[in-house]
């Protein structure tokens, strides 16, 4: 099996190497992942100038450009071959609910998908986390999955893990997104010139937390499993469209 790694926090980070690690004994592992860390450049690609492609001492191959721009440049220039799943993670905190419309873990899975290669975002489930052991073993058991029942095509799954050792998790749950509060006020300073600057603040609390949702799983131990899906269109409001125009 063919696997392509990416994530948001850039090709030095232990999330990756932990993955990298993990699905070695799987299969064959490439690594085009961020040359920084770009979290939250959700599905952006670069336009306005040439990526470079460059090659770290690890091995992990980098790009100065965003998750989407990495999988987009492996999957369509870089390899031979399409790869049999991309996996992007193991991201340094949650990707539940509204986050996955932000995160860049998710869109560099998405972009695997969008270009027909099933995908998994994995992410583990804390600010700072430290069990990154723990999402590297639910990695390999969901690709051991994969390659005893292959999906049907192109799949798109986000996949959130508690940030506690293997042995607390409580099993697993495909999961709905939640949904948060907005998110809290940006947050004014000043540099030290003196000049106004702006912080993007903190999310917000959970508002949709039930128990079919990501945020629920999570909280509870569970290992979460969202399939997602790219058409936006609002399919309520056609008719509703159709006749507003008429």
């Amino acid at each position: 099996m063919k696997f392509l790694l990416s994530n948001d926090d850039g090709y030095f980070a232990p999330g990756l190497a932990a993955l990298a690690q993990a699905l070695a004994s799987q299969g064959d592992v490439t690594v085009v992942a961020p040359e920084r860390d770009r979290s939250g450049s959700s599905n952006s690609l670069t336009l306005d100038r040439p990526l470079s492609l460059k090659q770290a001492a690890s091995g992990f191959h980098y790009v100065n450009g965003t998750p989407t721009d990495c999988v987009h440049l492996a999957v369509t220039g870089m390899l031979t071959e399409l790869p049999d799943l991309v996996v992007s993670g193991i991201n340094h905190g949650a990707n539940m609910g509204d986050d996955t419309i932000y995160s860049g873990t998710v869109a560099a899975a998405t972009e695997a998908y969008l270009l027909g290669v099933p995908a998994v975002a994995i992410s583990l489930a804390k600010h700072a986390p430290r069990h990154f052991d723990t999402a590297a073993r639910v990695a390999q058991e969901l690709v051991a999955r994969i390659q005893r029942d292959p999906f049907r095509g192109a799949v798109l799954l986000n996949v959130n893990v508690p940030d506690l050792p293997y042995e607390a998790l409580q099993g697993w749950r495909v999961t709905r997104l939640g949904r948060r509060h907005k998110a809290e006020p940006v947050i004014r300073s000043q540099n030290p010139r003196g000049e106004t600057i702006w912080w993007v603040g903190p999310l917000g609390a959970a508002q949709d937390a039930a128990e079919d949702t990501d945020f629920w799983a999570v909280a509870h131990g569970y290992v979460s499993i969202t399939p997602l899906q790219i058409d936006l269109t609002a399919f309520k409001q056609l008719d509703f469209m159709t006749d507003w125009l008429a």
